[in-house]
């Protein structure tokens, strides 16, 4: 084990591999300031350009509908609720028309649980997209999936290769929450547990399918639990290679059953800074204004994020739980630029389109 915070920042600036009783030291003693300058450097490294990325997008929850009750999650509503919804295919061809209309390159699909949708359903909607659009389908997180193939009779590979075929280009990070058992029996006992989530996400690489990884951080979970949520996701990149990017982002606890008090700012970039240096393998790290706003976003810039998400022109999720961040693109441009950094818009799979 590191004997103190310092070796264990300088093991990380050789390049060598961080332990989790690293993270852990990192974590518990380490300053602040020396832990973003490291993370800042390690990002450096990799991105040595002086670019941030972001992408133009649209959030498209096509239900509210779900059978899973998550105590983190105030979106949702269950089968027969008066406010439960499926959106017509015509306003979701509605939405990405307006997406595209403001040059939007990606559309990121996700919903509840909902009992009756199995893969026809979904295979029939991509297909529609797809004849109408020329756009990336960056949709369906790891308990769709698993949902679908229950539904459906199917293995979770077969899933993936009839979405892929019907349109679907590449699989969100959502549903990660924390990967371990013990979190997630508690914060929602009906989802998947952590190893059938990496399992989808493995498949997807297999099948040539890109994704990210998320971690929800700040509900009930431990250092501990946190830190081997940033190792289990390396050590399933080792395996197959196909996360393009890790997404941390603080539980918010309004409106939901689980309750409790939002994480602070400081605890944010901290977790975020850690997850550049225990992340070796995974290319980007992602800011999250939806989450944090845009200041917050730009103090990320220097504590090891590379790349501020998306502009994600609709977002229903955390805004069920109180929380309204809207950034515009001339914003997002602007915030990017004020930290000293050339502002690019990128694709889905991290092609730079344009510089601004």
């Amino acid at each position: 084990m590191t004997s103190n915070w310092k070796a264990a920042l300088q093991k990380a600036l050789q390049g060598q591999r961080l332990t989790l009783e690293d993270g852990l030291v990192l974590f518990h003693e380490a300053e602040l300031l020396p832990l973003g300058a490291v993370a800042r450097e390690i990002s450096t490294r990799l991105h040595p350009e002086n670019r941030v990325t972001f992408v133009i997008d649209r959030n498209i929850n096509y239900t509210n509908i779900c059978t899973t009750g998550c105590r983190f999650c105030a979106f949702y509503r269950s089968p027969g609720h008066p406010e439960g919804y499926v959106l017509p295919k015509e306003a979701i061809f509605q939405k990405i028309e307006e997406t595209v209309a403001v040059g939007g390159t990606q559309i990121l699909m996700q919903g509840g649980i909902h009992p009756e949708l199995g893969i026809e359903y979904y295979e029939d909607l991509l297909q529609a997209i797809k004849g109408r659009f020329h756009i990336h389908i960056h949709s369906f997180s790891p308990p769709e999936i698993a949902h679908i193939a229950e539904k459906s009779g199917l293995t979770i590979d077969g899933v993936i290769a009839r979405l892929h075929e019907a349109g679907l280009d590449s699989i969100p990070g959502g549903g990660a929450e924390i990967l371990d058992d013990r979190v997630r029996h508690y914060i929602s006992p009906r989802k998947i547990g952590w190893r059938l989530w990496m399992d989808v996400m493995q498949a997807a690489h297999r099948q040539g399918l890109k994704t990210t990884a998320t971690m929800m951080y700040g509900s009930v979970e431990t250092p501990e639990e946190r830190i081997m949520h940033m190792i289990r996701v390396r050590e399933a990149q080792d395996e197959t290679g196909g996360f393009t990017a890790f997404i941390p982002w603080s539980f918010q606890p309004a409106n939901t059953a689980l309750g409790g008090s939002a994480s602070t700012g400081v605890e944010y970039v901290k977790t975020l800074a850690l997850s550049r240096l225990m992340l070796d393998n995974v290319p980007n790290i992602q800011a999250s204004w939806v989450t944090q706003g845009a200041k917050m976003a730009q103090v990320a810039l220097q504590f090891g994020a590379n790349d501020f998400g998306g502009t994600m022109l609709e977002e229903n999720v955390v805004r069920a739980a109180g929380v309204v961040n809207r950034v515009p693109l001339d914003e997002i441009v602007r915030c990017i630029g004020e930290t000293g950094k050339v502002p690019v818009q990128r694709d889905t799979l991290y092609r730079i389109l344009r510089e601004f």
